[in-house]
């Protein structure tokens, strides 16, 4: 018989991760970022044609569940990706719907 033993907390940070990410707007975010590497508030919201509001709400979750790290520079604030392993994950969906 075949035994392992679960780790619940790790499934948990794992859940709440893809659950920031779930999110039409975010995943476009992921996806610009992984393009770049690091990109302004302002950038963000007029690549994406957002709003100011909407590009810093969405920032935030995404930087709450430690998906981005932030780093100010004067007065702008610069996002970037913490890892790419998010974005291979989105890709590797995207990969699956062109079939």
């Amino acid at each position: 018989m075949f035994h392992f033993e679960i780790n619940v907390e790790k499934l948990e940070l794992a859940a709440s991760k893809l659950r920031a990410v779930s999110h039409p707007m975010r995943i476009a975010v992921l996806d610009l970022l992984s393009q770049e590497q690091k990109l302004s508030v302002t950038e963000i919201y007029k690549a994406l044609n957002i709003k100011q509001a909407t590009a810093s709400h969405h920032l935030n979750i995404l930087k709450s569940k430690n998906i981005l790290v932030s780093k100010r520079e004067g007065k702008k604030i610069f996002y970037s990706l913490r890892n790419h392993s998010l974005t291979d994950i989105i890709e590797c969906i995207n990969r699956c719907n062109d079939n």
